[in-house]
């Protein structure tokens, strides 16, 4: 078995202990998700999908998905926007909150996103998003990326000149998920594409997409050379991927899932974090959907979700969970 496919991350001067990511996704990427994912062996967390021009305007809303947890060392921050004002303008609170790495959202392909020239929209101006990079390294010593996707459709696959711009421009490094606007998250990642890239690039270039277990980790790690490996859906509700993927990359056998017990503690080491920065009955809201994720495909897990939706007290939540993991 090959060794050594797990290993540090350097982002200019910062050296990041592992190579393995958890995406910035929107309603999912908060504190306590990235803290649980932390704890069963993420090695940098991007938050939530931050607004530029929200942050310009002083929203306090905003300003929350900035925040993170103590024993988080390391946190990217991503920005969506359309022009590299706006970053200059939201450049001042964004330094406040001290993030490694500033990450520029070039892939979401939302449409409330992409109709204000943001997120995907950029993949067809990317002479734009690379002003962004250059503004933003011209004016701080925060480290730079950029996530991006293959292109807009399947007839303008842009995605090579868009991280040759990148480079360009500054950025430390590129992550590519390999699917247009057009895809969304359906159909199938192109790896093909993370060759190409990171072919043509000199700095470190992250790959995302259809990394679902251990196995999938390696194989885009060794057919496609990426030097780390972003997770995102295929996170939520299973945390302990980031763990078992690193065993496996070290040179290991594949850790079994988490037993039921096990899985009863990450959920309530979840809901512990929800409750201590959101207070008790806004955290069982918040928990509804992890929750689901969290038990799907288990024996029970409908009539779990039945019941969960009422549940408003953590001591209601574990006795309904309990019934299910013991």
């Amino acid at each position: 078995m090959t060794h050594n496919l797990y290993h540090s991350f350097a982002i200019g001067n910062v050296h990041i202990p592992g190579n393995l990511f958890l995406a910035p996704l929107a309603g999912f990427t908060d504190v306590p998700f990235r803290t649980v994912c932390l704890q069963n062996g993420a090695s940098l967390c991007w938050s939530e999908m931050v607004s530029a021009e929200a942050l310009a305007r002083g929203s306090v809303k905003t300003r929350l998905l900035m925040e993170r947890s103590p024993g988080e060392d390391y946190l990217v921050i991503q920005i969506f926007l359309s022009h590299y004002s706006q970053a200059l303008r939201a450049l001042p609170v964004l330094l406040e909150y001290q993030p490694t790495v500033i990450d520029i959202n070039c892939g979401c392909p939302v449409p409330k996103v992409v109709k204000t020239g943001a997120g995907s929209a950029l993949m067809n101006r990317f002479n734009d998003a690379a002003d962004i990079v250059r503004a933003l390294t011209g004016e701080t010593s925060v480290p730079v990326s950029v996530k991006i996707r293959s292109g807009w459709d399947s007839s303008s696959i842009t995605c090579v000149e868009a991280a040759r711009l990148a480079q360009a421009a500054g950025a430390s490094f590129v992550t590519l998920h390999p699917r247009t606007r057009a895809q969304g998250y359906s159909g199938k990642a192109d790896w093909n594409l993370l060759t190409q890239v990171k072919r043509e690039l000199d700095i470190p270039v992250v790959g995302s997409g259809d990394v679902n277990s251990p196995e999938d980790a390696r194989r885009m790690i060794e057919t496609c050379g990426v030097d780390g490996i972003m997770i995102g859906r295929a996170a939520v509700g299973n945390p302990a991927i980031f763990a078992r993927i690193r065993t496996f990359l070290e040179g290991q056998d594949i850790p079994p899932q988490p037993t039921d017990s096990e899985l009863l503690d990450m959920i309530t080491v979840h809901l512990d974090h929800q409750i201590e920065i959101k207070g008790e009955q806004a955290a069982c809201r918040e928990m509804r959907k992890h929750i689901c994720a969290y038990t799907k495909g288990l024996p029970g897990s409908a009539a779990l979700r039945a019941e969960i939706v009422h549940a408003e007290s953590r001591e209601a939540y574990l006795s309904i969970l309990t019934q299910v993991l013991s």
